[in-house]
């Protein structure tokens, strides 16, 4: 190698910054869009809940069951569903935020609500079926 290969001059671009996890977590969502909303239908069918949430990680959590493990699928993130019972019962929503999350929470049939955990926090997203 030359030195010069070490340096970026000239007129090479820069490296592009790695992906950020949320790309990640779109491409593996857009691969298993179809078995999460099985599951979501599922959820709603058997009177389990109104509001089925899935929570994708890249971690260990005892948060929900486990439905996509991404050691088994060679994908980036784990997709565990859960609803918005469990999410009451377990304290991650506070019963007094409960009717703010019913009232924000999208039309189950046309988007999964996903509860996104990383390192730097949690967060709910929801990522049409359709895209």
């Amino acid at each position: 190698m030359q030195p010069e290969d070490l340096l970026n001059e000239g007129n090479e671009s820069p490296k592009p910054a790695p992906d950020s996890p949320l790309l990640s977590l779109e491409r593996d969502l857009k691969i298993f869009k179809d078995s999460i909303h099985e599951v979501s239908v599922e959820i709603m069918m058997e009177g389990l809940s109104s509001y089925p949430i899935f929570i994708a990680h890249q971690h260990q959590l005892k948060l929900g069951e486990v439905i996509l493990d991404r050691n088994d699928l060679n994908s980036e993130w784990s997709i565990h569903a859960s609803t918005l019972e469990e999410f009451t019962e377990r304290g991650v929503i506070k019963p007094e935020l409960k009717d703010r999350f019913i009232n924000s929470y999208k039309n189950p049939n046309d988007f999964m609500c996903v509860f996104v955990v990383v390192p730097e926090g949690a967060n709910f997203v929801y990522f049409p079926y359709t895209k």
